[in-house]
């Protein structure tokens, strides 16, 4: 059985059969993903007293509103600092539950067990968490390590199509900055089918390294945001409805290549668009009002001074910082109105 040490998280890739806590346990799920597993997962915990919590599936649920609704549950469940919180569900389950252990009495440990492909290889692992406001996405959050993650394939075989598929556009991301030879291998998804496990181990592996030398993203893990910058402006236009993350961060990457190839000469675009392709991921985002959509991205968490600083391919593999003028940003974005 694989674990890896990430700071203070263990990443286990298995499913443990029996829990243990020395203190009160709230396990938090959503309406999804509660009447698959929670009853079944709940008859594995072993703690003083066992609570549990169903949030409203989709992003949507990442608001102010649905973290002091959990956080008010904790304090009526008289959750102490011994106690423990555990994420069982996809991205936005282990976001709240991040953020929400991180500020409960100023914090308390917290497990997550994603059962989506994109919560197993980004979501997870890495400790950041939060939730979106008006402005835009993930803007409000702390950094709160997970202590354990425990990731296991048997959550995908209920998984839908589409939310596979939108969990493989951040492993394809991870392919084109730093492994080409995963970037080839994706290219069949028959490989893909039969080497999950392998795939997922080696997406968060290349994460972990990333986080480890980098875990504030004070420079290197900024490098993780590549095709998120514009992504997580279509997922607000859309109002965190139209388009799962991973469609967004499709979209996007194809928008941050067109950039890297009037920047840095980069000519991989077309693959990177028949890779997405293969797997029904969307391609292309027409911009509705291009002012409103520029000026969206000065609210990226990157941005400093009105440099916004992008993640831009060099070539299959590789990667560099970019700081592009506004006018070669606007450039690119009048191909997509």
């Amino acid at each position: 059985m694989k674990t890896l040490n990430l700071h203070n998280s263990q990443i286990h890739f298995f499913l443990p059969d029996r829990l243990e806590s020395e203190g009160s346990v709230l396990v938090v799920s959503d309406s999804q993903v509660a009447p698959l597993y929670l009853k079944q997962f709940l008859s594995q915990i072993h703690a003083p007293q066992v609570f549990s919590y169903i949030l409203p599936s989709g992003e949507e649920s990442k608001n102010p509103k649905e973290l002091f609704s959990l956080l008010e549950y904790a304090l009526a469940c008289k959750l102490d600092r011994k106690s423990l919180m555990i994420a069982l569900g996809g991205g936005v389950v282990s976001d709240i539950v991040g953020l929400a252990s991180g500020l409960y009495m100023r914090g308390i440990d917290f497990y997550s067990i994603p059962t989506t492909l994109l919560a197993q290889v980004d979501a997870s692992v890495g400790g950041k968490c939060g939730i979106n406001s008006p402005q835009g996405k993930n803007l409000i959050g702390i950094f709160h390590q997970p202590s354990k993650v425990f990731i296991s394939p048997l959550f995908l075989s209920t998984l839908p199509p589409r939310e596979f598929n939108a969990g493989l556009a951040e492993v394809i991301k991870m392919a084109i900055c730093f492994d080409s030879s995963l970037f080839s291998s994706l290219s069949s998804p028959q490989w893909v089918k039969q080497n999950i496990e392998e795939v997922i181990y080696k997406s968060i592996s290349l994460k972990a390294h990333i986080v480890e030398q980098d875990e504030r993203e004070s420079n290197l893990r900024a490098s993780l945001n590549y095709g998120h910058t514009f992504g997580h402006i279509i997922e607000q236009e859309g109002d965190y409805k139209k388009y799962l993350h991973g469609e967004a961060v499709s979209m996007g990457m194809v928008m941050a290549n067109a950039l890297a190839t009037s920047y840095n000469g980069f000519s991989q675009n077309k693959e990177v668009i028949e890779l997405l392709q293969t797997y029904h991921l969307p391609t292309h985002y027409h911009i509705n009002h291009l002012s409103s959509f520029f000026d969206a991205l000065f609210l990226d968490k990157k941005t400093q001074n009105r440099k916004i600083k992008f993640i831009l391919p060099k070539a299959i593999g590789s990667y560099e910082f970019a700081y592009p003028q506004e006018e070669e940003i606007m450039e690119v974005l009048r191909d997509f109105v």
